[in-house]
């Protein structure tokens, strides 16, 4: 087959490109150049040192390798749509979003079209699965490191136009084979946090492109300190306040048309329901047996009690318990068996 490997520069993609190479297919480097600055010291991935390694490794496989200019689109679908987000009050998952409309579906679709590939391979730990008379992506072996919960808004049909070469293996043994093969990039950092914050934290970050805008914290009806923007605080938030009250309190909601950011105890972070738009099936209801929804990366899959079809392609989720800090913004993605059937953007 003609696979397109997405070349991050980093361990995992390395390795990915070189497994595919052993098995005998035709395999093409492709990497997205999305910064122009040079930070050798931040670990974030698509920078030009991040370039430089992906043509390294490359060059040492014997396979070609393109690199794609995708900053103006990085900034357009993924950057922008990050800010907008924030000043709506919502704390929006770039890293899903860009795997849906840039690096990932969008980028197999785009190579099919002008590289006639078959694939395009990943160094995604996850993995593709035939599950109730479907291709879907499932959760990869290493539990540590699964990002299917990333790849929850792919578009069902682009599933097809993907692989996942290192979803039986474990970080551990990824790093061993790249020292195995003298691959340069054998024991290199992961990347951190998210790539285009530069290392900035996000209130820093969202503060440079938007100004400082003071407004008030409110608990229970009284003001009791100021901020310098709703948009750099995200629901569940405890640390970085600078309010002190005697107790912990937590962000339980913000108002933009006001700049106001309301803080609450613990117990307020709770909801059993969530209202979803933007939905993404990779199997439909109907088919589903026993779901779970995982509304945070690293949070804890809860079961589904209902899901409910609201107006405008919207769908309210009624889940068994409550579930603590469900965030606007963020993914909810739906599992059944460590199979992932859906996702979709938190509303409300």
């Amino acid at each position: 087959m003609r696979i397109a490997v997405g070349m991050s520069g980093g361990v995992d993609s390395s390795v990915c490109a070189l497994l595919l190479k052993e098995q005998g297919h035709e395999v093409i480097g492709i990497t997205l150049r999305f910064h122009q600055e040079v930070c050798d010291e931040l670990r974030v991935c698509c920078s030009p040192k991040d370039v430089q390694d992906a043509a390294r490794v490359s060059q040492r496989l014997g396979i070609p390798h393109l690199t794609l200019d995708w900053e103006k689109l990085f900034e357009e679908k993924v950057i922008n749509i990050f800010v907008n987000d924030h000043l709506k009050g919502n704390t929006p998952n770039p890293c899903a979003i860009c795997n849906r409309d840039v690096k990932t579906g969008f980028l197999a679709r785009y190579l099919r079209k002008v590289a006639l590939i078959d694939k395009l391979a990943t160094g995604h730990y996850a993995r593709i699965v035939d599950y109730k008379g479907r291709k879907l992506i499932a959760r990869g072996k290493d539990t540590k490191r699964d990002q299917s919960y990333f790849l929850a808004l792919i578009k069902e049909e682009d599933i097809e136009l993907l692989e996942f070469p290192l979803g039986e293996l474990t970080k551990e043994e990824v790093r061993e084979i790249a020292k195995r093969h003298g691959l340069e990039v054998a024991q290199k950092p992961d990347s951190q946090d998210v790539c285009f914050l530069m290392g900035k934290d996000v209130g820093s970050f969202l503060r440079e492109r938007l100004g400082s805008q003071e407004g008030y914290f409110v608990y229970k009806g009284q003001i009791v300190g100021k901020h310098k923007g709703f948009y750099a605080y995200t629901v569940g938030q405890r640390k970085g306040l600078g309010v002190a009250l005697g107790k912990p309190v937590y962000v339980v909601g913000v108002e933009p048309s006001k700049n106001i950011v309301y803080l609450g105890d613990e117990e307020e972070l709770y909801r059993d329901w969530l209202i979803l738009r933007e939905v993404n099936f990779h199997l439909p209801p109907s088919l589903w047996d026993e779901p779970k929804a995982q509304v945070r990366y690293r949070n804890t899959p809860v079961r589904v009690k209902g899901i409910k079809p609201l107006e405008d392609g919207r769908y309210k989720v009624f889940f068994e318990e409550k579930v603590r800090g469900i965030t606007p913004g963020q993914v909810c993605a739906f599992y059944e068996n460590d199979v992932l059937l859906a996702g979709g953007i938190i509303e409300e």
